[in-house]
């Protein structure tokens, strides 16, 4: 879009960032966990309003803002579905079995001591597989939230620990669509990104290991408060375990992995977790559809109901009932609205210039390579807080920094690292981000509740701040071989 109004002060730019802040600040202390529930989306709206009459005094027609805020909407709707897609597959996953599976097989082999480490461990390697921290979540995410419940543990750590997990995958594999983002924004290759993004992203998760060893072996001793041998008889006596279940994640899994796009690979998993209830589990299909009689129709309902709505299976065991529920599709939509909400105020914000305007004031204060890449740092953080989008949070501060980056004679993997260390692990620390709401949608705990407990997603943008200030692994220009390529030179992701 191009700017032919007024062009706001810095003031006028943060005039809406600071209602928001104060409104969330005051809203949040009310309502606690509950402000995801509606009261956090009117405030985002609210505050998209005051940024409109910011926008509208400077000069900006209603149509431009409209537009804007369109533009940004349509930027979030294949999160929306995946989201939406991800309720359903959750559905017919706990329906099918597969979910009481992991969690029946993960009782039977972890223990309350190393169950922070191996969740970490066991994210990690999915993720890198896949490429998609999301996909991580919805899959041995939501199990092992579950497992990590039954043998007691603080749900708020246990999900801590896989999101730290799934995001050192999404960085590191070369399938993730942020690490192809970054390094086309910054202006280097993949690869070369990838190898020098290892040199503070190996000692942030060896760190984060080491903090989840150590929780483990302070609160997991503890931490086991019933019989697991109760759970697992309870999950047996209802479903059907058997090995053939993972042949569907397994599935998805391979999907991702040879590429194929996140929706219809999702939707996959959800169909054929709806044909594996109707093979494997009549009696609970039958039991969950509420008619007297089993037959087609209650088949069909039952499996209905696992991709829309809600579903509880009861074992007799409470806390086992606790784990088996779902509210399929209709579950997301609670999120789907903090997203479009949030999208609403970052669309005004952009559109109307205030972003660029904050921006451009902290690239001034760029005096070294240490407040440069912690000025980078700060504006993804900011994009994340703002845009509510970990796109929004690569894209923008990277096109920003690139002519800076080169002007102090740093390479460009520099920069692509950075983005990567900020804007793409700090957006699932913010309850309106598009990263944020989901995973706390999916996994069940609130962002408040696991926050203090992602410690590779907290740890990561200062250990790129530190190497910053400290000189290592600063690469220059003339150490990377002259000139940073274009972006043009790269596919676009």
């Amino acid at each position: 879009m191009t700017y032919k109004n007024t062009k706001p002060t810095l003031l006028q730019a943060f005039i809406p960032i600071i209602f928001l802040i104060i409104a969330l600040f005051i809203n949040v202390r009310i309502f606690g966990d509950a402000s995801l529930d509606g009261s956090n989306q009117i405030i985002l709206m609210l505050s998209a309003g005051v940024a409109s009459l910011v926008a509208l005094k400077l000069g900006f027609k209603w149509k431009e803002i409209r537009n804007g805020i369109v533009k940004s909407i349509s930027s979030a709707m294949s999160s929306i579905i995946i989201l939406l897609l991800i309720g359903s597959l959750a559905g017919t996953w706990l329906l099918s079995g597969i979910v009481p599976a992991m969690i029946y097989y993960g009782l039977m082999v972890l223990n309350p001591t190393i169950f922070l480490f191996a969740a970490c461990v066991v994210c990690a390697v999915v993720s890198v597989a896949t490429g998609s921290s999301w996909t991580t979540a919805a899959t041995v995410g939501i199990a092992l939230v579950g497992i990590g419940t039954a043998l007691g543990l603080n749900p708020g750590m246990v999900a801590g620990a896989i999101i730290s997990g799934a995001y050192f995958g999404d960085k590191m594999s070369p399938l993730s669509d942020t690490t192809n983002l970054a390094p086309a924004m910054a202006g280097t290759d993949l690869f070369t990104h990838i190898r020098y993004m290892a040199y503070t992203t190996v000692p942030s998760i060896t760190i984060s290991l080491i903090l989840f060893l150590i929780l483990g072996f302070m609160f997991g001793g503890n931490a086991q408060p019933v019989d697991t041998h109760e759970i697992l008889n309870a999950i047996d006596g209802v479903f059907n375990i058997n090995g053939w279940l993972f042949i569907v994640p397994a599935l998805v899994v391979f999907l991702i992995v040879k590429k194929i796009p996140a929706i219809p690979s999702i939707l996959a998993g959800a169909l054929l977790g709806g044909l594996f209830a109707i093979i494997f589990q009549p009696d609970v299909i039958h039991s969950v559809s509420g008619y007297e009689d089993a037959s087609w129709e209650s088949t069909y309902v039952g499996v209905m109901m696992a991709f829309y709505g809600d579903i509880s299976i009861t074992t007799g065991n409470a806390i086992v009932d606790d784990l088996l529920s779902s509210s399929g599709m209709y579950g997301m939509l609670g999120t789907v609205w903090l997203i479009m909400s949030a999208m609403i105020f970052g669309g005004v914000m952009e559109a109307s210039g205030m972003l660029k305007r904050i921006a451009e004031a902290v690239i001034s204060m760029v005096n070294s390579t240490g407040s440069l890449i912690a000025s980078t740092v700060g504006t993804c953080v900011f994009f994340n807080v703002t845009a509510s989008d970990q796109y929004l949070a690569i894209v923008v501060p990277g096109r920003m920094y690139t002519d800076t980056f080169k002007e102090k004679d740093l390479a460009p993997e520099n920069l692509s690292r950075t983005l990567e260390d900020s804007g793409t692990v700090t957006s699932v620390l913010i309850p309106w981000n598009t990263c944020g709401a989901y995973h706390s949608s999916v996994l069940g705990v609130s962002t408040f509740a696991y926050f203090p407990f992602a410690f590779f997603n907290l740890i990561s943008p200062f250990m790129s701040i530190f190497y910053a200030y400290a000189g290592i692994k600063i690469r220059s220009l003339a150490e990377a071989g002259g000139e940073p390529m274009n972006e043009d030179d790269f596919d676009n992701p």
